[in-house]
């Protein structure tokens, strides 16, 4: 079946779940593709509408191409497993109760997640990196043309490696590689750089009191009042309930969405107003271990930004000597925890007031959320264009930056395209300044963490 026929099949599907499950967009990094970009759910290869001043000059010509990518929808990790069998376990040996549908219905449930699929690529995830290559080919079909060089690389983990091949799939026979071309290098030094930098491991990683807003919040009053409401859909005794036992069963409704695209019974245990507080603690999570909660957290991935303006470096001295572009196409496979520090080193969504325990109600707008920013198959793309008929030498070389295939304004100027060498200039002391190694080497005196960090 041609891809438009069984998407248009596949449409009241989907709206039917997204309409009934009504939580879709409060998943957090556990969010599906489609809840930023809603017209793929009715046509997955859609470019989506124009957005106004997308349109580039006449005359430039893309040259380099860098896209990182989070690898697509995947399936729970052990953890999560274990804790949702024990949570099903409990209800099931429960007597049933005519008061407690809710308790039933769920008992009822299948359990049919494994302990041996622990965060492995599902067929879904396949899918949103075959149709994602497709799109950006759309987008950029110079630099996709046939017999163009890609470089492709991924962490080592099962499911980037999956990712990266679909991706390679989705392109088709189109890309004519050759056979050394089309291996997908693991590069866990720069999409992995947080499992080797030792401040972070020590200071953020393994220690417990670094979450201590995300503690507090999960004893706050706004977790309590889902905590009492789950317990008695329940009927169990909130005692025998926790926060991390809620947040399972909230993102097993998230999972047989995305995975499964079904309404799980699971969902029936959340208001609109729950799920708001479950994504606030996911969120708060992730400020605090992968955004601008800890210094370390973004200063840790300059290795990679480094080597993002390495390559563009690379690109603009080729084509100034009239080169052929040795690496037209780059793309990246890694995991929200690749980007969110990224982005944040670079300060894209960043609030006025840190995302805190006791401020949830404050951040009801807030910039920092994770669903909209690192859902499965996020992408951040990084377009290198050369420009004919150009005032000025400086305008010859031009970027464009993409997040989720949607432009985004550059901090200096506020709009989607800025000249290469004011884009690296805003960057510079970050540029300079940033050494891995030096960032990541443990302090040699005892100080604490929040000192340090």
């Amino acid at each position: 079946m041609a891809p438009r026929r069984a998407a248009a099949c596949l449409l009241p599907l989907l709206l039917a779940a997204a309409a009934s499950a009504g939580l879709g967009g409060y998943f957090g990094t556990k969010s599906r593709y489609e809840e930023v970009n809603p017209h793929l759910a009715e046509d997955p290869l859609s470019l989506g509408p124009v957005a106004a001043g997308a349109r580039l000059p006449a005359a430039c010509a893309p040259l380099q191409l860098r896209a990182l990518l989070r690898h697509g929808t995947r399936y729970p990790t052990a953890g999560q497993i274990r804790r949702l069998a024990e949570l099903h376990g409990r209800l099931r040996r429960r007597p049933a109760a005519a008061a407690c549908p809710a308790a039933a219905a769920l008992a009822a449930w299948q359990m049919w997640y494994e302990e041996s699929l622990d965060g492995r690529l599902a067929p879904q995830g396949r899918r949103d990196m075959e149709h994602l290559a497709r799109r950006l080919a759309a987008r950029f079909p110079a630099l996709f043309a046939a017999r163009r060089r890609l470089a492709l690389a991924s962490s080592s983990k099962h499911r980037c490696l999956q990712s990266g091949a679909a991706f390679r799939r989705g392109l088709g026979p189109s890309l004519s590689l050759g056979g050394d071309e089309s291996e997908i290098e693991v590069n866990d030094a720069l999409m992995r750089f947080f499992d080797r930098c030792d401040k972070f491991i020590a200071l953020v990683e393994e220690n417990d009191t670094a979450m201590h807003q995300v503690n507090a919040f999960k004893e706050g009053p706004e977790m309590r009042k889902v905590l009492e409401k789950v317990a008695s859909a329940l009927c169990l005794p909130v005692e025998e309930l926790n926060a991390d036992l809620v947040q399972v069963a909230f993102l097993t409704c998230s999972y047989e969405l995305a995975i499964k695209n079904v309404t799980s019974p699971w969902c029936s245990l959340f208001s609109e107003e729950d799920a708001k507080v479950l994504e606030y603690l996911n969120d708060l999570k992730q400020y605090w271990k992968r955004g601008y909660g800890y210094d370390i957290n973004s200063r840790s991935s300059c290795i990679l930004f480094q080597d993002i303006f390495q390559q563009l470096d690379k690109a603009v001295e080729e084509s100034k000597s009239s080169k052929p572009i040795s690496s037209p196409l780059i793309v990246q496979v890694g995991h929200a925890e690749t980007l969110q520090p990224l982005l944040a080193l670079m300060g894209f969504f960043k609030d006025d007031e840190p995302l805190r325990a006791n401020n949830y109600i404050r951040q009801a707008h807030r910039k920092f959320r994770t669903g909209q920013i690192v859902p499965y198959a996020a992408n951040l793309v990084f377009v290198l264009y050369h420009c004919d008929q150009v005032k000025t030498s400086k305008e010859e070389y031009q970027v464009q930056m993409l997040l989720n295939e949607k432009l985004m304004p550059f901090h200096h100027s506020n709009e989607t395209i800025s000249t290469y060498a004011d884009f690296k200039d805003y960057y510079k002391d970050i540029l300079q300044n940033c050494h891995f190694k030096e960032v990541c080497e443990l302090p040699k005196v005892n100080i604490t963490a929040i000192d340090e960090l």
